[in-house]
């Protein structure tokens, strides 16, 4: 008995670093922005940075629907919401200032390479997304917005695609968009779709 509880000790020490370590790549949620995750959603990504260049720090929040909420299967709408959250007034508390539900793929929108979401990258007055995906041929889709103090939005002001075959990565084509291509384009309108399709 003695023998089996020995055994029992050890192989929880040498489970223990595999546990902390799945416990620390979950996303820790601030308290804060916890009120902006809805009910049967679950965050994907939450980056922070000075968004409207007022020398307060605000948030980006990506979420999706759970699949034990809609009942999904591989196949169903797991479509992602990004979400920027600012402070404003005296007291410095979060709102919700602007939310689309297009520029950040869905889950199985990236084809045999699994999910597409690559990532949220954050600088003062701005923030980039990016998807990569694809099979034999791959792509990858960035999308630039920046602040604009006039209108008082994030506004798209570049949209670059690129698409390789797997067994030529070197010979990359890349295709640029600017306003002048697509216009002007807040944030909440934003898609992908209709400013560009890859060739």
């Amino acid at each position: 008995m003695k023998k089996l509880n020995k055994i029992a000790i050890l192989f929880a020490l040498c489970l223990a670093p595999v546990i902390t370590r799945a416990q620390d790549s979950t996303l820790k949620i601030p308290a804060e922005v916890k009120p902006f995750v809805e009910k049967g959603a679950a965050a994907v990504a939450l980056e922070t940075g000075d968004l409207n260049g007022d020398g307060t720090m605000d948030f980006i929040l990506v979420t999706e629907k759970t699949k034990a909420e809609t009942g999904a299967t591989d196949n169903a709408d797991d479509e992602r919401s990004l979400l920027i959250l600012v402070r404003g007034g005296g007291a410095g508390k979060l709102t919700l200032a602007k939310r689309n539900e297009k520029v950040v793929y869905c889950r199985s929108c990236g084809g045999v390479m699994g999910d597409p979401f690559a990532g949220v990258e954050v600088r003062r007055n701005g923030f980039t997304v990016n998807n990569y995906g694809g099979s034999s041929w791959r792509w990858s889709e960035s999308y630039v917005f920046n602040y604009s103090r006039r209108d008082n939005t994030w506004q798209l002001v570049r949209a670059t695609e690129e698409t390789f075959n797997a067994l030529e990565p070197k010979k990359v084509k890349t295709k640029i968009l600017l306003p002048k291509n697509f216009g002007k384009i807040d944030i909440n309108d934003f898609d992908p779709a209709k400013i560009g399709k890859r060739d």
